[in-house]
């Protein structure tokens, strides 16, 4: 085992203030910054690094910086919080063209200036630095690389950055591990590595076990900020096979029923791993109360929601009449934000689950919370209907034919079919399908019917 490698460096002075009119421009650019459409009023630094002194050919920092905008409106005060995230600033004299793509931008005063800086993931040394400190478990400033005690991670894997951005990134090596670096950084014990972590003691195979991971430790307060998995070599995204499943006007039951029997694996080792809750009526109606409370804002937001809004309240309404009556519920971890492009299939025909951290929008507390396991299936219920929507000619029979098999295969490992509590499953369906509706009402209209046809089906009166 190679002993942890430590190192105390600090970054210069003055070198946020160098860099804030470039990342000013090129932050907001980026497919994971989360405040688009709302103004940088400023940058806060949370921690900075040095990786690789800035006055060699090719430096390197880790950064954690705050960026401040307005709060969205009707609010409109200064954000004095603001979101971190997580960047590591490659430097150097110039970029080979290669690097072109990367470009932040060339420095005028400060510590760098005179040099050009760029997103260093898509630089093949960075990326190996990264590694390296996870192989021998660094020590570098405030960032901690720990990994497993058993785990085996061979020097020398040729990075390669993946270019498939959502709301982070991840660099691939040599097609034997996938590091996941977060953009968007919360303090506290992130649920994309604790759970992965509970699941792989609990020996579930389901789930890629985290082999290394990137800590900051600010403030007496874990910050994860990676976690490096195996790699499934010549895997592909649920979401990518259904697509050309349909196209090929193929079936794809069998693909679901396997997909259900996995997410059912996973929901009941994360039973077994962590601790359950029942839920009861005051818990119940606190989690409708909310269901309302977003339909209502909902409606305000997309005029087309109105027609449906009685509809959709007695979704919610049911469950919270049915909790009055003594009806409890069981809570547990979940993954939390469950669809498609969430799940992988091996060359062999296996299924994983990935990207434990839920939805990166809501607090961390929040994502953490135990919920009915219903919330995971209305999830990947919306995921086949989305599917078959987004046909050249769209499919609803296909879409239905695989919300069955995916019910009957999650049935088949937990002997509980979700279809045999309609009401539960109707008010998370229909919370997701709301939420649907004002996303693609505000990021993509012309998507807006594939939600507005779920939300007709939920209006009525028959749950399923």
């Amino acid at each position: 085992m190679s002993e942890a490698v430590t190192r105390t460096l600090t970054s210069p002075p003055g070198l946020l203030a160098s860099l804030d009119p470039l990342l000013r421009e090129w932050l907001p650019r980026q497919r994971w910054f989360a405040g688009k459409g709302r103004p940088v009023t400023g940058f806060s630094l949370v921690a900075a690094t040095e990786l690789l002194p800035s006055r060699a050919r090719l430096g390197l920092y880790h950064l954690l910086v705050r960026a401040h905008q307005p709060l969205v409106p009707p609010l409109g005060a200064p954000d004095q919080t603001g979101d971190c995230y997580q960047l590591l600033i490659g430097v150097r004299e110039a970029l080979p063209p290669r690097l072109a793509p990367a470009l932040i931008g060339h420095v005028t005063e400060g510590p760098l200036a005179g040099r050009t800086v760029y997103d260093a993931l898509y630089d093949t040394r960075p990326a190996e630095v990264l590694l390296e400190a996870l192989r021998t478990r660094a020590r570098i400033g405030g960032l901690r690389f720990e990994r497993e005690p058993h785990a085996d991670i061979r020097a020398g894997l040729v990075p390669r950055r993946m270019t498939a951005e959502q709301s982070n990134s991840s660099v691939v090596y040599g097609d034997t591990f996938i590091l996941k670096l977060l953009r968007r950084i919360v303090p506290g014990i992130n649920p994309d590595l604790e759970l992965p972590l509970a699941l792989a003691r609990e020996g579930c195979p389901r789930v890629p076990a985290p082999t290394a991971w990137m800590v900051a430790d600010l403030a007496g307060m874990p910050w994860v900020l990676g976690v490096l998995q195996p790699y499934v070599q010549g895997a592909t995204d649920g979401w990518e096979l259904a697509l050309r499943e349909l196209a090929k006007g193929e079936d794809f039951t069998a693909e679901a029923r396997a997909l259900g029997r996995a997410t059912a694996e996973v929901h009941t080792a994360l039973a077994r791993a962590l601790p359950t809750v029942t839920l009861g009526h005051s818990h119940l109606h606190q989690l409708v109360q909310g269901m309302l409370e977003r339909l209502e804002a909902a409606v305000q937001a997309v005029p087309a929601l109105r027609p449906y809004a009685p509809g959709l309240r007695s979704a919610f309404t049911a469950l919270d009449d049915l909790a009055a009556e003594g009806r409890t519920w069981t809570a547990q971890r979940i993954h939390g934000d469950l669809h498609l492009g969430q799940c992988l299939r091996s060359p062999s025909g296996t299924w994983s689950l990935i990207d434990f951290e839920g939805e990166p929008a809501k607090p961390l507390s929040e994502r953490r919370l135990p919920q009915p396991t219903a919330r995971d299936i209305a999830g990947m219920l919306r995921s086949f209907d989305y599917a078959a929507h987004s046909a050249d000619v769209p499919v609803p029979d296909w879409a239905g034919s695989c919300r069955a098999a995916y019910c009957a295969g999650y049935a088949e490992v937990t002997g509980h079919d979700p279809r045999m509590d309609p009401v539960l499953l109707r008010a998370y369906e229909t919370d997701k399908a709301v939420y649907e509706v004002v996303y693609e009402a505000r990021h993509r209209p012309d998507w807006l019917p594939v939600p507005l046809s779920a939300v007709r089906r939920l209006a009525d009166s028959d749950p399923i």
